[in-house]
């Protein structure tokens, strides 16, 4: 007599031997992605202490919402945008010019206004700012598709940086603006760092939750469709700009909001911080992680950050070639990834 035929569909994966299990185990990228990532994580913290296992999480909790950020744009919508630094520096300096108290007439430079802000009064402000800007360059930006994309993005970086550099009577340009102040709530100021990791830690948290929310709701759902194809989903009355536009503003407020955690935890904004370069990173990350997974944007995140901070200890590898160093094995590593995985490391869809 034959067992029912569900009986045998519940009993095949147990059926399984440990061997096909091993076997499979090998072949699975994204598992060996993960392990190794985390591994080296938690490797690097017991051999580095305490105190840089700090810094690294305050680093890859900043790093990690531009990432989440950005990909719900060029992950979820396929929208190639190499401009987000942009917003990362708008968020920074906003909370910057709004809290510091700095005398810099005595640093021989002209004085710019200072406010003497609360931190936790000027971070909504640098979020709001960076997407009223949002809001404008984005009707301009959802004219054009593609290549062209990617261009007028580009320019919005280079405009960004310059605006920063050359607005002296509000940013101080190449000096930059010091002495901002910790966030403080009443009495309690965040001056330690894991008081200030712990806060990065809870933001990143809340930003995750959020995008979740986005990528899984039927708002998220429309956004697939227009990565998919635009023209088809526009044939169902779709208005595919209004969306665009709105997850462009979202992501381009998460990106401010990281911008005044950074401006918090740094004390000292210039704009060497938010050059070109930063922006080509930020894609790149995106792209190792993978594209529509906000995992993926975690563990991207990670990589770059263990990677940044680990070739400083080569012993091999002098000081000032470390940044060009970097720059070069990120390049290998995407290059690797276009070749052999072009959907990244746990990426659902290929560039």
């Amino acid at each position: 007599m034959q067992p029912p035929a569900d009986s045998q569909t519940r009993s095949a994966p147990n059926s399984r031997s440990p061997k096909a299990l091993l076997a499979a185990a090998k072949t699975n990228v994204e598992l060996w992605a993960n392990l190794l990532i985390i591994g080296w994580a938690l490797g690097f913290m017991l051999w580095k202490g305490v105190g840089f296992a700090i810094a690294i999480g305050t680093v890859f909790a900043i790093w990690a919402i531009l990432t989440v950020s950005l990909n719900l744009v060029v992950g979820y919508t396929g929208l190639l945008s190499v401009g987000h630094v942009g917003f990362f520096g708008i968020g920074a300096y906003t909370v910057a010019i709004l809290t510091s108290r700095a005398e810099y007439e005595q640093l021989r430079t002209e004085a710019i206004p200072t406010f003497g802000w609360p931190f936790f009064a000027a971070l909504p402000v640098g979020v709001l700012l960076a997407g009223v800007i949002a809001v404008a360059v984005g009707v301009v930006f959802n004219r054009f598709r593609d290549d062209i994309y990617v261009l007028v993005s580009f320019g919005f970086a280079i405009i960004s940086f310059n605006v920063f550099l050359n607005w002296r009577g509000l940013t101080r340009g190449a000096f930059g603006i010091h002495e901002i102040p910790r966030p403080a709530v009443g009495g309690w100021v965040l001056d330690g760092e894991l008081e200030f990791l712990v806060f990065a830690l809870a933001i990143l948290g809340v930003i995750v939750l959020l995008s979740w929310l986005i990528v899984t709701s039927s708002f998220g759902r429309v956004l697939t469709a227009i990565r998919e194809d635009e023209q088809a989903i526009a044939v169902f009355g779709y208005q595919t700009t209004h969306y665009k536009l709105a997850v462009w503003t979202i992501s381009a407020m998460m990106a401010g909001l990281a911008g005044g955690l950074f401006a918090g935890w740094t004390s000292f904004v210039d704009p060497n911080s938010f050059i070109l370069l930063e922006s080509m990173l930020l894609v790149a990350i995106v792209i190792l992680g993978g594209l529509a997974t906000i995992w993926g944007s975690l563990l991207g995140a990670m990589a770059f950050v263990l990677l940044e901070e680990g070739m400083r200890f080569l012993p091999f590898l002098p000081a000032i070639h470390v940044g060009q160093a970097r720059l070069v094995v990120l390049g290998i590593l995407l290059v690797l990834l276009m070749v052999f995985r072009p959907q990244g490391l746990v990426g659902r869809y290929k560039l």
